[in-house]
């Protein structure tokens, strides 16, 4: 199981971003571009909070290095939409500062954290989830995407 914490991993590709902006600085502007940062910024911190209140009503644990420990397989909330809805929030997060940036460059660490979360972290999750829930896992995994 991977032991980097998801959000460590969002702090990483964040102060890298801003690095590439300083250090390789190619900016492309839009009308509404800053605008649309902040709106999607927001999103992203509201479905995480709804997200992890979620798992806390559940009385599991957010904490995705260990999923053994996971107590419940929680179906509600935002886990309806997708079946990593803090994930998702995170990747909206950094495209907000890719966009917040203006630099195209910063668009790598997106794609790099998406790829991390989609080919080891969430197997990983996933294999844990299946061996502690079963069929329950196997139906939410076949009616929720992975990601939305």
């Amino acid at each position: 199981m991977p032991r980097i914490p998801p959000l460590a991993l969002v702090v990483v590709c964040a102060v890298l971003m801003a690095a590439v902006d300083r250090f390789v600085p190619f900016e492309i502007d839009f009308p509404g571009r800053l605008a649309l940062a902040v709106l999607l910024a927001t999103g992203a911190l509201v479905f995480a909070a709804l997200a992890a209140l979620t798992f806390r009503r559940a009385g599991t644990t957010v904490d995705p290095r260990d999923p053994a420990r996971a107590s419940a397989l929680v179906t509600g909330g935002p886990f309806r939409l997708s079946r990593n809805p803090m994930y998702v929030a995170f990747a909206a997060a950094l495209l907000a500062l890719a966009l917040a940036l203006g630099n195209p460059l910063a668009l790598a660490f997106v794609v790099l954290f998406i790829a991390w979360m989609d080919r080891v972290q969430i197997p990983a999750e996933e294999k844990a989830l299946r061996a502690n829930f079963g069929a329950a896992f196997e139906d939410y995994a076949r009616g929720t995407r992975r990601w939305l």
